[in-house]
């Protein structure tokens, strides 16, 4: 978990550095699962399955995987339009209501509840998120909405992600997020041409001139997202929807706490004040998770 904390650091401070003077998070997106789908070829092609696709799969099977797979690319591609909009911090602070959609979808589609005590502390995280939101000094429409997206999109992903890994067999996590990975790529490529094919040379020319070592930036940072986003598909194969989502809120803590210190981001006292809250809700969150086991539905 250690590493895949790291790496995830590492992406978001270094993504958010390339969205500083190339601003196009449709074709960044679409360059993450690029690089992720060729590593995967590549590490399939010399033998390395299991590091990879493991084995070809089915129409079935295919079926299967395309939804969370294409909730996967629509909340990859949200969650950047959010950073490129807005600071990192405030992204994350409203992505720390990432497990009350969770929460719900775990019930609506795995029919598993959740104890009124774990749903209770939501509560402070959902006003954290929006006291910080409300005075953000970074805040506008398009980082806030695309965050939301995220949440439910991922919400949609962590849930079927989890069903399809007890649907499919011989077919393990690392496997899942390879096939993951290519169909996000089918969907991410041709958004990313329409959305901003028009205006990318003129945007890679100006990059180049900002950074000579653009494209080694952009193919490392590819990497970065296929290593942490394996390590999380890893931990979503061990534990419940929810406590992943536990899992990604800690994390966002970190990240929060990293890039306001890199980047220098000044906030608000009452942005502060906000994100202190949400970090405690998730604190109390991680606490009922372990004390409160979720009751399955009745058959």
């Amino acid at each position: 978990m250690l590493l895949w904390y790291a790496l995830n650091v590492g992406f978001n401070l270094l993504n958010k550095t390339i969205f500083g003077y190339f601003p196009f998070p449709w074709t960044v997106s679409a360059v993450h699962v690029v690089v992720g789908t060729v590593y995967c070829a590549a590490a399939y092609a010399v033998g390395a399955k299991k590091a990879s696709f493991g084995r070809k799969i089915t129409k079935d099977e295919f079926a299967t995987l395309l939804g969370p797979a294409s909730m996967h690319a629509v909340g990859h591609i949200a969650a950047n339009l959010s950073f490129a909009a807005v600071a990192i911090s405030l992204t994350h602070t409203i992505k720390t209501l990432e497990p009350a959609f969770n929460v719900a979808l775990s019930q609506a589609i795995l029919g598993t509840s959740t104890p009124l005590p774990v749903v209770a502390t939501l509560l402070p995280i959902m006003g954290g998120v929006a006291l910080a939101s409300a005075s953000d000094l970074s805040f506008n429409w398009t980082g806030f909405i695309g965050a939301m997206v995220s949440n439910l999109t991922f919400g949609f992903r962590a849930v079927w992600s989890k069903r399809a890994m007890a649907s499919i067999s011989n077919l393990d996590s690392t496997a899942i997020y390879a096939y993951t990975t290519l169909i996000s790529t089918l969907i991410c490529v041709p958004a990313a041409l329409v959305m901003e094919g028009p205006a990318l040379r003129a945007g890679v020319d100006k990059a180049l001139q900002a950074n000579p070592n653009f494209w080694y930036a952009l193919g490392g940072l590819g990497l970065l997202y296929h290593l942490y986003n394996q390590f999380a598909f890893n931990t979503l194969s061990r534990v419940s929807p929810v406590s992943h989502g536990v899992c990604n809120v800690v994390k966002r803590i970190v990240i929060i706490g990293t890039s306001v210190v890199f980047f220098g981001t000044k906030m608000s006292t009452q942005a502060k004040v906000g994100t202190a809250v949400a970090i405690a809700g998730t604190w109390l969150y991680t606490e009922a998770v372990q004390r409160f086991k979720p009751a399955a539905k009745a058959a």
